[in-house]
């Protein structure tokens, strides 16, 4: 059984002639084009902390099968903006889990859609947790629910915004959530 104990955030924009070329461009430009990259679902596991990317990189090996949840978006029109966020929420009971989310999408900034992504991520965490909010009231209104609730600690996002490239070129964006062991 393999429970990740550290996790980096990572974010990367690519451009190239091929759509497949620019998320390779991507990938490397967030540092993980040498890794061999399964996403999965949402869960941040108890007791996992999170590092920055240098620390990270580093425990990793090229080739290595690395879990990720990860947010793609690509484009081929000249001046369409794309956007990738990975958002998460931790709970404040240091042994329970926490959850990663991902959004991509069109004409966002990326605080726009970081602050959606780490809106989503709150909102699974309240539900298992039972806090009791209104659906219907935005972001700002709910956090403060959640903050009060006393039983989530913090949230946050990655996000990597684009325009598509001019000259016929495909742009990518990407943002991951890499678990290291």
């Amino acid at each position: 059984m393999y429970v990740p104990r550290y996790m980096v955030f990572t974010k990367g924009v690519g451009v190239a002639k091929e759509k497949l070329s620019s998320f390779e461009n991507a990938l490397r430009d967030a540092r993980i084009a040498h890794l061999n990259l399964v996403t999965v679902s949402s869960i941040f596991p108890p007791h996992c902390n999170i590092i920055d990317i240098e620390k990270g990189i580093d425990r990793l090996e090229p080739g290595e099968i690395t879990h990720c949840v990860m947010a793609r978006e690509q484009i081929n029109e000249p001046g369409r903006r794309i956007v990738a966020s990975i958002g998460l929420a931790l709970p404040a009971e240091r042994g329970r889990y926490g959850y990663l989310s991902e959004h991509h999408g069109f004409g966002q900034t990326e605080l726009e859609a970081g602050e959606y992504a780490e809106d989503l991520a709150a909102t699974m965490l309240a539900n298992t947790l039972g806090i009791e909010f209104d659906a219907d009231k935005d972001y700002d209104e709910r956090r403060e629910v959640y903050k009060m609730s006393g039983k989530i600690v913090k949230s946050q996002h990655t996000s990597q915004g684009a325009l598509g490239a001019e000259g016929n070129l495909w742009t990518t964006v990407v943002a991951a959530a890499i678990f290291v062991k």
